[in-house]
């Protein structure tokens, strides 16, 4: 299986999310709205007794319900070359706190820490060869967008599956927040 641990997200915000798909953005292949989500770690891919441990550390976490708060958008590059566009969720400490609860139980049980610093977003689109200029307007003209906070009230441990145009997320197990 191949696993991550993210934050679903409700369904009038991935409705206002996937508004944005529709400006156009040439050499945009855009993420479907219902795999919209804010990853909190990626695990890769893991036995079936490893998914089993997994889920008892996640179930032994206690963190509290928080906002979660969306706005802006920007991209990511790999070599000056950038790789996809994405939507910005504001830090709070509630979030940092149980993003480190998270790693910090997958270390435990025995998997490698996290290299990448944490960075919350809601990946819209991946890019292939983008129009420079367009991508610039693009987030230009998007970059003040913003979704009212939302509560979280759970995080989920996925499982991910190729599929011919996207992967297909599927959430396996959802573990309430107090």
């Amino acid at each position: 299986m191949r696993l991550f641990v993210g934050l679903e997200l409700p369904a009038e915000v991935k409705q206002r999310l996937a508004m944005l798909a529709r400006a156009g953005l040439p050499g945009a292949r855009w993420v479907a709205p219902e795999n919209y989500h804010v990853t909190l770690r990626f695990i890769g891919e893991t036995p079936a007794h490893r998914a089993e441990e997994i889920d008892l550390g996640l179930a032994a976490l206690t963190a509290r319900r928080f906002p979660l708060a969306i706005g802006g958008i920007g991209t990511f590059a790999k070599g000056g070359r950038p790789t996809s566009v994405w939507v910005g969720v504001e830090r709070n400490e509630a979030l940092e706190r149980l993003q480190a609860k998270v790693e910090t139980a997958l270390q435990r049980i025995g998997l490698e820490p996290e290299r990448r610093r944490f960075s919350p977003h809601i990946t819209l689109a991946r890019l292939d060869n983008p129009v420079e200029q367009r991508l610039a307007a693009f987030v230009q003209a998007n970059n003040l967008f913003r979704i009212e906070a939302v509560p979280v009230g759970h995080f989920t441990l996925f499982s991910s599956q190729p599929g011919k145009e996207q992967p297909l997320y599927t959430p396996e197990v959802e573990y309430a927040l107090a």
